[in-house]
């Protein structure tokens, strides 16, 4: 009886990364799918598996992107987004706070931080 896969050398499990490699690789993919204006661009944070803090750096590194593919083409944008998301998150140590589940659009205040009523 021949059994498959006998002697054959076992690859190593993959590595789960550093939280800023993680953070990094997150952030620098889904700039460069909203720069291709692929349809999944358009999840939420969550969806994309961000945190706030992450998600907060790829907003940022996204706006630079699309300046950056205005000026020098869509190569030289997905290079910036590679550079700027492992900065930030290096600098953040991975951005794997967040301080609630939710994120308030556009710039509008969390309940219960005392800047409206509570209903």
């Amino acid at each position: 009886m021949l059994v498959t896969g006998c002697g054959a050398p076992e690859e190593p499990a993959p590595r789960a990364g550093t939280p800023v490699d993680v953070c990094a690789s997150l952030v620098s993919y889904w700039v460069r799918e909203a720069l291709e204006g692929s349809s999944w661009a358009g999840l939420d944070w969550e969806q994309k598996g961000l945190s706030n803090e992450q998600y907060e750096i790829h907003d940022e590194v996204l706006q630079e992107a699309r300046a950056e593919e205005r000026r020098a083409g869509r190569a030289a944008a997905s290079a910036l987004a590679d550079r700027e998301a492992r900065r930030r998150c290096e600098a953040a140590d991975g951005a794997t706070g967040s301080s609630e589940n939710w994120r308030p659009p556009g710039g509008a205040t969390a309940p219960g931080d005392g800047s409206r009523p509570e209903s």
